[in-house]
């Protein structure tokens, strides 16, 4: 009963949270554009497991951070940063195959394919690991066995984030999809928690499963294991409720005023799309800033609790409820930043996106004298809050506004592609330069990790300000519905 009194506590404050944003989001006044209350009840029916398939997607991503911890000797830090490091890049090139393949077959189809495909390598790495800490295969083939599987693993991942804007481009018009892009912040945060204190209840029952039995082995398998069968079962509720398009669940499509609106001729060639996307200035800017955003998100979500591992802090408030201290960031940092962006910029995301980034940049250049400090944990949950809020303001968004409901496949695809080659960047730049061993104990030898954010926070921020004016031009005046 204690266990369960402790998942109760942890989340309180998110459901209380939730239910916060939901009264403040129901109780601004509507964008009046015909929607009826079925076609508004139909949407979130759409929505709703899509959303939460993406959520537990980065459950399955980001319990390699938690298995990294559990596994302590087992996976240093620079397999850990070898591992993510392939994971990412696999990650970062796919969209050169998966946002032309969402754009054509849709993304009710690849979100399941993403859903059952990352569910398989867990079950492979969670084997992996049963079978290495039983003596049935040696501990040296860790890291070439995690980055093979791991990398198949992010392959399918990145189809997650292609998959929920191409449905979404369909159900929301461009006028609310500011308040689209804090729902995905919601449920980027809700994935973090589930990886991090949902991945930290799996260790600590593992632990507590084999406490005073004296030569046994904790199943640290199992934080692979449930995530995959989340995972399958989603995946079962997305073929049930998930359609492409309004009309698709027997309700009116409409026109969605982006950058496809008007766009009645035959469907482009992948080529000519791709070109298009990468002349369109606007669209090469957020992708910029998105490798910026992919860099500072892991060198703050991932380095932060291993950090706090190393030096001793696991213990202290910040660290061991790390998981919801993000998940509560992330839902105010998205529904903010949406919020803002509809009603306050009508729905321009630049600003949005550069007032995120003048806040990590100064957030950044603090850390680097606060390093040792506990005062370290509640500036990485601000930073959160911020670089959360980007992501969901540019990948979620800006892609459906700019890439246009036919193409938004290819947009996210690139934008979301960059993202993670900044991922990449940050897993081998910190895997190399951050304290080895006994050094690594004392949180003043850690003064890398800020130095080499605030860099590429003033690269964000400088990037962001160039897209302040910009607004999706349709091909056709938008009608109603």
């Amino acid at each position: 009963m204690s266990s369960l009194r402790k998942v109760v506590e942890e989340l309180e404050p998110i459901v209380i949270l939730l239910v916060v944003v939901a009264i403040v989001i129901g109780r601004l006044p509507r964008v009046q554009l015909g929607h009826s209350d079925a076609f508004r009840r139909r949407r979130v029916l759409n929505w709703l497991p899509l959303g939460l398939t993406y959520a537990f997607l980065y459950m399955g991503r980001y319990n390699l951070t938690v298995s990294k911890n559990a596994l302590g000797s087992l996976m240093p830090k620079e397999d850990f940063g070898t591992i993510f490091f392939w994971g990412t890049l696999v990650y970062g090139v796919s969209f050169v195959i998966n946002g032309p393949l969402t754009d054509r077959i849709g993304g009710r189809r690849t979100i399941m394919i993403s859903a059952i495909g990352a569910a398989l390598m867990n079950i492979l790495m969670g084997v992996t690991v049963w079978a290495i800490l039983t003596g049935r295969y040696a501990p040296s083939h860790l890291v070439v066995t995690f980055s093979i599987l791991y990398a198949l693993n992010m392959y399918f991942q990145s189809f997650g984030a292609v998959s929920i804007v191409k449905v979404n481009a369909s159900w929301f018009h461009v006028s609310e999809r500011g308040v689209f892009g804090a729902i995905f912040g919601v449920l980027i945060s809700l994935g973090v928690y589930f990886a991090y204190d949902g991945g930290r209840i799996i260790v600590e029952a593992a632990q507590g499963s084999v406490a005073g039995i004296e030569g046994a082995v904790a199943p640290f398998w199992w934080v692979f294991y449930i995530p995959a069968g989340l995972l399958l079962f989603f995946a079962l509720l997305d073929f049930f409720f998930v359609r492409d398009t309004p009309g698709d669940a027997g309700q009116r499509d409409f026109d969605t005023a982006d950058a496809s609106s008007g766009d009645t001729g035959p469907r482009l060639g992948v080529f000519e799309v791709a070109r298009r996307m990468f002349t369109n200035p606007v669209i090469v800017t957020i992708a910029a800033i998105e490798f910026c955003s992919g860099f500072l998100r892991n060198a703050i979500m991932q380095w932060y609790i291993i950090f706090a591992k190393e030096t001793h802090i696991m213990e202290s408030f910040v660290p061991h409820h790390w998981g919801m201290l993000l998940c509560c960031a992330g839902i105010l940092g998205g529904t903010i930043a949406g919020i803002i962006s509809d009603r306050v910029f009508q729905s321009r995301r630049g600003p949005v996106a550069g007032m995120l980034y003048a806040g990590m940049l100064a957030g950044a250049a603090v850390l680097i004298g606060i390093l040792t400090t506990p005062v370290v944990g509640w500036l990485m949950v601000f930073m959160s809050l911020c670089i959360i809020g980007v992501h969901g303001m540019l990948s979620g968004t800006a892609s459906m506004d700019f890439g246009g409901r036919r193409n938004v496949g290819v947009a996210v695809g690139i934008i979301d592609g960059l993202v993670y080659l900044g991922t990449a960047a940050q897993a081998i730049i910190y895997g190399q330069v951050l304290p080895k061993g006994e050094a690594g104990q004392d949180p003043a030898n850690w003064w890398m990790w800020p130095v080499i954010m605030v860099p590429v926070a003033g690269v964000g921020l400088l990037l962001a300000l160039r897209i302040w004016n910009a607004k999706p031009q349709p091909r056709a005046k938008a009608g109603a519905h």
